[in-house]
Parts: structure tokens; sequence; C-alpha cells
């Protein structure tokens, strides 16, 4: 993620309105043109029950780490909910940004202005792993299908945020899904903004409970599953 000097050669964006990325590889917005935070919330954050499941050691996989807006997000609901020990988290980026890209990402939530530069070694630091106060984060850089099956880690819950299926199908595919539960802790849970057919079948297939629900903004319904056992 490189520092503010670094060209944004990572991965080209496009700007609307100066501070919404859109993917030039993908054609797809970072985050909703709506509220992109409000999306987080309804998406991610209540689509995984939380924060009532909240504990010490929680621990948050993801694929998609784009602007780091879910990690802001979770972070804030953590910290505004009195948590106490370590939150962990982990995501899966194949294209990062630069740390003046997400920063410029991050000015259309002033409110999250504080903890963004709370945040900022995350920005800078690249791939690898780095703890904060109450945060344990790590970015794993490349091609999930190749880096999650390697993982030793198992989530208690996962956020799916890749750039849409129908644009970038490779982080949907069935065998992916299936990592995603093998990586899932006993009772852990997905969460994602697609309600794509194809996508809900790969995670029943891979031993999800799955869930069709009400959407954000202008997606009539998202996706939201528990795991029964991985197959």
């Amino acid at each position: 993620m490189h520092d503010d000097h670094t060209p944004d050669t990572l991965h080209p964006v496009e700007w609307r309105d100066g501070h919404v990325p859109v993917s030039c590889r993908f054609d797809d917005p970072y985050f909703s043109l709506d509220d992109g935070l409000a999306e987080t919330g309804h998406v991610f954050l209540a689509g995984n029950t939380l924060p009532q499941r909240f504990c010490d050691g929680f621990h948050i996989a993801e694929l998609g780490f784009g602007t780091g807006l879910n990690l802001l997000a979770t972070v804030q609901m953590w910290r505004g909910t009195g948590q106490t020990g370590t939150l962990h988290f982990t995501t899966f980026e194949a294209f990062p940004l630069s740390a003046a890209q997400i920063k410029q990402a991050h000015r259309a939530f002033p409110e999250l202005a504080g903890l963004s530069r709370d945040l900022d070694p995350v920005w800078q630091m690249g791939p690898g792993r780095i703890t904060l106060p109450g945060l344990h984060f790590e970015l794993i850089p490349g091609d999930a299908r190749a880096t999650l099956p390697y993982w030793p880690g198992a989530a208690n819950a996962w956020f799916l945020d890749g750039f849409s299926p129908a644009k970038n199908p490779e982080l949907w595919a069935p065998d992916l899904m299936s990592q995603v539960a093998r990586h899932t802790a006993p009772g852990g849970s997905i969460a994602t903004y697609t309600a794509a057919g194809h996508v809900r079948r790969a995670l029943g297939d891979a031993g999800f409970t799955v869930t069709r629900r009400p959407g954000y903004g202008r997606k009539r319904h998202m996706t939201t599953a528990t795991l029964d056992s991985p197959r």
C-alpha cells in the first residue's frame, strides 16, 4: 500500500465525486454510490449479527480489502460498543490500493477521519501483520484461490466483498466458497452484498445454510449464511 508519494500504479482507479473509487480493471465501484458506510453496516456487520457476537479474540476474515472501509466500520463498532480484548481481522486482496488511494477514498466519510488516522499504520504497511491496541490485522496478498487453502486460521465471520460476480467471477467460484467453509469456525457466518444464484448455490454446496435477505440501496437482495459442516 506504500506511502503517500507512491504513484497509483498498484490498481488504477477512476474517481467519482473526488473520493468514490471505481476500479478500472473491473469497472466496478469499491463501495456503494449511495452510502458506502451504511452499506457496510447493513450488509457485513448486521448480516453477521454484529456487534452481538463480538468477544475477545473474535476473528473476521474478508475476501477483498479494497479501501479498508469494512475494517474501519468494524473497528468503529468494536470501540463504540465497549469491547475488551483483541479483534482479529484477516483480509485477502489481489489488487491492493496505495495508501494515497485509500486515504482519498476515506474523505467520503469525514466521521471516520480520526479512526482512519489511528489506523494509518495499516494503510502504510502493505502486506503482512500488525498489532495495534485492540486489533490484530493481517493482509494476505495475491489470488485468494492460491492463498486461502494454506491459511491456518478459521474465521467466526466472513465478509465476502469482491467485485461483482459478473465482473470478477474468480472470487466467487465454488472451489473458493468451499475453502471459505473449511476456514470457518463452528457456528460461523458469512455475509455478502450479492444474491447471485450461483453464489448462493456454491455456499449451500459447501455446507452453509443460506438465506436471501433485503439488500442495501439499489440492491434488492443480499446473502447471509451460517455454517452447518464444511464439505
